[in-house]
């Protein structure tokens, strides 16, 4: 049995697995604000009591968003501020008595996916989450690929390439990260990013979802806006898809609904990878908001 917790800043959802990687069980408690022995107990409970439900001594793996630090353990993160700073993996071990493992969010998002029946031959999935932020997580033969200081992935927080950013005109804005630095490429391909850009572009300040509607109405300046958006899109993806060379691509996030991405991004893509390469399969992804506590079950599978 597997058994997978997603952390986030309001809940944590549990959801236990079975061999055959059908979800038998669902709960949803609240994440305790910055009691840290109440976020511990929390898990332990549900541990204890699904343990007791079926009678055996589940697999467990935790889904955060933020990083463990490779080497002291300490998770940073802001969105659960009980764990901040904490050695949360250690400490869950600790308290329940068995190996946990621990792993970001996106990387779940990742692992959900390439576990799904029609990905589980292809040798990586990259998944990309074009939400409130960009981020994304590897998987390569079925396996997390955290890389030397688990950063391996953070996509969002690699610069805008220098065409990119010739791409979007004279004046083209240089966005503050919350990372610390200037230009990353989660401010301009997230969510957030999208109407930002919009504003700097028209002045005027418009959720996505309005400019999605004002494009397929034929609005002049959606059009044109979202044309330029799609070539940034396709820049930047160029730039991580010859550097990481995934097999297929699976995009979360809100923005990842937005059906014209699946039809743009193949006729783009060729441009700016390399002339001998092909731009890797790319779809929506399957397991939406369940893909967290899903990929956190399966950071335990082997095989």
């Amino acid at each position: 049995m597997y058994y997978g917790f997603d952390v986030g800043g309001t809940k944590i959802e549990f959801g236990a697995f079975n061999e055959q990687l059908e979800r038998v069980a669902t709960e949803r408690v609240p994440t305790p604000g910055d009691d840290y022995e109440a976020l511990l107990q929390a898990v332990a409970d549900l541990v204890a009591k699904y343990d007791a439900e079926f009678a055996t001594q589940g697999a467990i793996g935790v889904g955060i968003p933020g990083i463990e630090k490779a080497d002291t353990g300490e998770v940073l993160t802001s969105n659960v501020p009980a764990a901040k700073g904490r050695t949360l993996r250690k400490d869950l071990e600790a308290k329940i008595g068995r190996k946990i493992q621990l792993d970001n969010d996106a990387n779940c998002f990742a692992l959900s996916e390439a576990w799904d029946a029609d990905l589980q031959d292809q040798g990586s999935v990259l998944g990309l989450i074009l939400g409130t932020g960009f981020g994304g997580g590897f998987v390569v033969e079925g396996k997390v690929f955290s890389g030397f200081n688990h950063v391996a992935g953070e996509v969002g927080h690699a610069r805008l390439p220098i065409d990119a950013y010739f791409h979007l005109g004279e004046n083209a804005p240089i966005f503050d990260c919350g990372c610390g630095q200037k230009g990353c490429i989660d401010n301009y391909l997230s969510g957030r990013g999208f109407e930002m850009l919009y504003a700097a572009e028209y002045g005027e300040q418009l959720k996505a979802i309005e400019i999605i509607e004002r494009n397929a109405k034929g609005d002049e300046k959606a059009v044109a806006f979202v044309d330029k958006f799609m070539e940034l899109l396709a820049i930047c993806f160029g730039n991580i898809f010859t550097g990481m060379d995934p097999h297929v691509v699976v995009l979360g996030g809100g923005l990842s609904n937005f059906e014209l991405i699946y039809e743009e991004l193949p006729k783009r893509l060729p441009k700016y990878i390399l002339s001998l390469a092909r731009a890797p399969r790319i779809v929506k992804a399957k397991y939406g908001d369940s893909g967290g506590v899903r990929g956190a079950a399966f950071l335990n599978i082997r095989g």
